[in-house]
């Protein structure tokens, strides 16, 4: 029937307004040609989440370290809606797991080696994922708006936030000295925060290398003339030498002493003799160590195999949200007007210590545990408490969702960690036993010159009542206390809790 004599009642928008007649009529992707094009878009996904993650720990730029935490989330989450979609599809089984082409295998392989952070970014923000865009924006204009529907549901949503990963890229590609370079790299110019050297780093060389994989395999469709895909002997740059991976944390230099433990925000927080506005001050500085969480979980994530894909999107949910908490205390710092970076010396030894002398599952165990021990009043509701009597309703605000938050991580913990034990008790004890195990030695750092573990604390109080034009309380400011003594005063909070 001819449109012009065809039209909805009383002029209404016509297929619920997700599309108009001729485009409708139009003859867009086949199931199969919609299934391949979509399980590559989540190959992509995936190898993406994956070398986010495993570039976290060592990564040490706090800013990119926070990004990697939120864009790997995103990518696991648009993997999962991926997942859901190919399986509505006649698919089983979804052969999800099966490396589309080997040349794109390679493309990100190379992407995954890259020896430093310019070269990653470039990789990832210059190279995989303006590819994605081009391929999502493609599979939007070439399937049909109606029949197709659902994948262009899922597909608008994934441009969100693909832009948004590209846009965060861009900015941080031209602020980063070096990581522009469209040619040879200069050696000399060593950008801060790199993580190797940067001699003989060729990009135009790279991103061409680059190119030919993606074209080999037919990029991102999976369409490719026989000659490219029969070539089969592609070059190799980083591949050829792949560094091994690394879950050391690593800081930049606006964290000089990660050592030191000198300062222990718990038991201040638990002394009923410090008043609320300067126990604020220090869940601030709790909050902001949560970077060391992100460090930790994402070894766990790297090197935990066989789980299904639900389990990545659940833990590297918690990941980001262990990241936000830091930047809700970086946050707090700055609102305060007190600069974190001058007073404050966050600590890595956690993490290090985990990630170090604990295998993944013992890692989840000691995280479970630690968890568990934020559920009762002595906990995360106490944070919240503080906050509010403190009068600063951003801390309070803060401390509202770092325990809704804390309350999901439990149960991602129950949904992913415990089945793995006969029962919730004996996983407890079991990563109660890990947590003994580790060795935190105070001691030994500074006998061995990392750290003199110096009290930083009464200097940023000082600063802080100097903003807020306030005398120091002297109780505040004498505030101290021995490892020993913080440790054994902690263990009686924990036991009365």
């Amino acid at each position: 029937m001819p449109l012009a004599h065809y039209a909805p009642a009383f002029g209404l928008p016509a297929l619920a307004g997700v599309a108009d007649f001729e485009s409708a009529m139009k003859l867009g992707l086949s199931i199969d040609r919609c299934v391949s094009r979509l399980k590559r878009h989540h190959w992509a996904f995936r190898r993406l989440h994956e070398i986010f993650i495993r570039r976290l720990t060592a990564e040490p730029l706090y800013e990119l370290k926070m990004a990697f935490s939120l864009h790997a989330y995103y990518c696991a989450e648009h993997a999962a809606a991926w997942r859901q979609r190919v399986g509505e599809m006649r698919e089983p089984p979804l052969g999800l797991d099966e490396v589309p082409h080997p040349a794109f295998a390679l493309f990100f392989d190379e992407i995954a080696a890259a020896p430093d952070t310019p070269t990653l970014l470039v990789g990832v923000y210059r190279q995989a994922l303006p590819a994605l865009r081009t391929a999502l924006r493609r599979h939007l204009n070439e399937t049909n708006p109606l029949v197709d529907h659902p994948s262009i549901r899922i597909i608008r949503f994934a441009m969100i936030e693909v832009d948004e990963m590209i846009a965060y890229g861009d900015a941080a590609m031209a602020a980063l000295p070096g990581a522009g370079w469209t040619e040879q790299a200069d050696p000399r110019a060593a950008p801060v925060g790199n993580t190797g050297p940067l001699a003989g780093v060729n990009f135009a060389m790279w991103e061409a290398l680059l190119g030919a994989l993606l074209s080999a395999s037919g990029g991102f469709e999976g369409t490719a003339d026989d000659s490219a895909v029969l070539a089969g002997n592609w070059a190799r740059m980083f591949t050829a030498n792949p560094p091994s991976y690394d879950k050391v944390p690593q800081r930049d230099a606006r964290f000089p002493d990660p050592y030191n433990m000198a300062v222990h925000a718990e038991v201040f927080l638990y002394d009923p003799q410090m008043p609320p506005a300067a126990k604020t001050l220090m869940m601030f500085y709790k909050r902001l160590r949560e970077i060391d969480v992100p460090e930790m979980m994402a070894s766990i994530i790297a090197e935990t195999k066989g789980q299904p894909w639900d389990y990545h999107v659940a833990m590297t949910r918690q990941l980001w949200d262990e990241a936000r908490h830091a930047m809700m205390g970086e946050v707090g710092f700055v609102r305060a007007g007190v600069d974190w970076r001058k007073w404050v010396r966050v600590n890595f030894t956690w993490s290090l210590a985990l990630n170090t002398q604990l295998s993944p599952i013992e890692r989840h165990a000691v995280l479970y545990f630690i968890e568990q021990g934020l559920m009762p009043k002595t906990g995360k509701r106490f944070e919240w408490e503080v906050g509010l009597a403190s009068g600063d309703p951003f801390a309070a605000l803060c401390q509202d969702y770092d325990w809704a938050d804390e309350v999901l991580h439990a149960r991602i913990g129950r949904d992913w960690y415990v089945p793995q034990f006969e029962s919730a008790k004996k996983a407890i004890e079991y990563g109660d036993a890990c947590w003994s195990r580790v060795l935190i030695d105070w001691q030994s750092y500074r006998d061995r010159g990392l750290t003199r573990h110096e009290n930083w604390w009464p200097e940023l109080y000082r600063e802080f009542c100097r903003v807020r034009g306030e005398t120091p309380d002297v109780k505040v400011l004498g505030y101290a206390t021995s490892y020993a003594q913080a440790r054994a005063d902690l263990k009686g909070i924990s036991a009365s809790g």
